[in-house]
């Protein structure tokens, strides 16, 4: 039985102001630039199957498999091109779903800043 000393607190955090740390990437998902990631947990739950956090990137080309993952785009602009599946064009206000699994190509045109939450 959980008890409210073992829920974590609601809290607010604005997103454009959020402080982010590292989170290098695999050279090999590098396809043309530098781009830096960037991000923050700002939950997870105990058998850490559900993350929610934020997620930056500076411009260039990279790939991903991705996970089961709800985003919104708070700024930046970038193109995804899911592998056998459609190209989504992103920007500020727009949700994305991305299925577990799918490989995409990320075209960063302009730092990219999400709020998102995935379930592994």
């Amino acid at each position: 039985m959980t008890t409210i000393d073992q829920v974590p607190p609601s809290f607010s955090v604005h997103i454009p102001d959020a402080g982010l740390e590292p989170e290098p990437l695999d050279p090999e998902q590098i396809v043309s630039g530098e781009p830096v990631v960037t991000g923050k947990v700002l939950w997870e739950s105990p058998d850490g199957k559900q993350v929610r956090g934020i997620w930056q990137i500076t411009p260039g080309v990279v790939t991903d498999t991705e996970a089961n993952e709800l985003f919104v785009v708070v700024s930046g602009r970038a193109m995804v091109e899911v592998e056998g599946g459609d190209t989504l064009e992103i920007g500020p206000g727009d949700a994305c779903v991305l299925r577990e699994g799918d490989r995409t190509t990320w075209t960063v045109h302009e730092t990219l800043r999400k709020a998102y939450h995935i379930s592994l």
